[in-house]
């Protein structure tokens, strides 16, 4: 396989999942979880190699958000959404009354001297940030990384997640909001 096509392949496998329901952990091998507890919400967002999870729970509404390389052993009842994540991607979804889902997803793939740049500046953001990190253990060649940046208000969850693949150089970058009560729409 040549470089270009390997570029491609490793681009072209990510995808985004929304589901309207919870998903198991079992279907991941969670390296590190967060957890949020409000009044009117429950947040839990999990890391693993290459992805993550952020499920957002108000009474008995959920909304799960999955990114990953690996969709093949994901269920598929309760699906909303299936978003490749190649490119640059918008989606705004409300569920029932109670919440307002919206996401975006980009992705760049990066000369070897940006990727590392790169990779340091996102070492050192989780650092700051007190991220949820995932660094694979390396057998060779460049780093990889998987971060989860969650920050909270009285009524949203902002996730952030960045995932660096050192085969073809990838970055792919996503921004998620949870938000109680659904946006009304406005008249002009």
């Amino acid at each position: 396989m040549s470089l270009a096509s390997s570029k491609i392949t490793s681009l072209q496998a990510y995808t985004m999942l929304v589901y309207r329901k919870p998903l198991h952990p079992e279907f991941f091998g969670i390296a590190g979880r967060k957890r949020i507890e409000q009044d009117d919400f429950e947040f839990e967002g999990w890391i693993f190699p290459g992805g993550q999870v952020a499920r957002f729970q108000s009474g008995n509404v959920t909304v799960c958000e999955v990114v990953t390389d690996q969709v093949d052993n994901l269920p598929e009842k309760g699906l909303v959404a299936n978003l490749p994540c190649a490119g640059e991607r918008d989606f705004e979804k409300s569920f029932s009354n109670s919440i307002t889902y919206m996401t975006t997803m980009q992705t760049e793939t990066l000369s070897d001297h940006l990727y590392e740049s790169t990779y340091r500046e996102m070492l050192e953001y989780s650092r700051e940030a007190n991220a949820l990190v995932h660094i694979p253990e390396r057998t060779e060649g460049r780093p990889e990384m998987s971060v989860l940046d969650i920050q909270r208000s009285r009524d949203e969850i902002h996730v952030q997640g960045y995932h660096l693949r050192a085969d073809c150089g990838l970055v792919l970058r996503s921004q998620s909001l949870f938000r109680l009560g659904v946006d009304e729409p406005t008249e002009d």
